[in-house]
């Protein structure tokens, strides 16, 4: 995305999130980096004193412990908080959000229609999905609109989540399996690395090495895959020698049903998003 275009999109905007957990502060971050946003246009709301205290004082933004004080100049409203907690934050902000406010939810499971049933007529509603990797400013986010949100809004989403990774724009329906892939993978990655890390250790590495050439290998494989755009499988076989250490290594992953395992893992992630969203309607 320009950051030109973007800066332009969002130059006379006032944005407010609600709740700066590890990702409202890893989003906040990133407007900031990014020069998408100024300080001067962000208020953020948390029931932690400490917390606001911290952001004011690292950021040099506008906080306040009131979620409609937070909302009731706001251009755009971020709900960065967890599904268990938005019927009550939307209560409270009903009243108080601008009738032309752009409501954006990272609440999974959370749908557009049952956010837009709790806020005033014709809110504008998009749902994103990021990860935790948007703290290092490499997470990947799908966005989703509801039925009253245009692609304008659509347009001003990408941008805020573009700041702290890549964005894919997606159909709502879609949105569980993204949780169960995207939002959940990067625990099931931590636990790859964690035992390729242990594994190195069994077979004679120092902890510290094996856990640094384990957490390597995870990150440059993935850039490659990312700047060849090659498949999987073709990269695979290219570090594959015939009657090799790789191919025995393969063949024991195999035969323990790691494709089966991560496949399984992602649709128990999926339901689960689904239940979440059965349970808030």
């Amino acid at each position: 995305m320009n950051t030109d275009n973007t800066r332009q999109l969002l130059a006379n905007k006032q944005i407010a999130i609600i709740g700066v957990g590890n990702m409202g502060e890893a989003l906040l971050k990133g407007f900031l980096h990014t020069k998408i946003l100024s300080p001067k246009q962000i208020i953020v709301s948390d029931c932690a004193f400490e917390k606001l205290s911290q952001l004011a004082a690292t950021y040099n933004v506008a906080t306040t412990q009131q979620n409609s004080a937070a909302v009731k100049d706001a251009d755009i409203v971020l709900l960065a908080i967890k599904p268990q907690v938005i019927n009550r934050v939307l209560d409270n902000i009903a009243a108080a959000i601008k009738p032309t406010a752009l409501v954006i939810s990272i609440a999974a499971g959370v749908s557009t229609q049952n956010i837009e049933n709790k806020l005033p007529i014709n809110t504008r509603v998009c749902r994103a999905m990021p990860n935790t990797p948007a703290i290092v400013e490499a997470g990947a986010t799908a966005i989703a609109i509801g039925k009253h949100a245009h692609q304008d809004d659509l347009a001003q989403a990408n941008a805020l989540f573009a700041s702290v990774g890549q964005v894919y724009n997606i159909d709502e329906n879609l949105l569980d399996a993204v949780t169960g892939l995207s939002g959940s993978g990067p625990a099931y990655v931590f636990m790859i690395i964690e035992a390729l890390a242990d594994a190195g250790v069994r077979v004679g590495l120092p902890r510290t090495q094996s856990l640094a050439l384990a957490t390597q290998t995870l990150y440059g494989s993935a850039k490659l895959l990312i700047e060849t755009g090659e498949h999987p499988s073709v990269l695979k076989d290219k570090v594959t020698s015939p009657g090799g250490t790789t191919i025995a290594g393969l063949h024991a992953l195999e035969s323990g049903g790691l494709r089966a395992t991560i496949i399984n893992a992602v649709v128990a992630a999926t339901n689960k998003s689904r239940e979440l969203a059965k349970k808030d309607s």
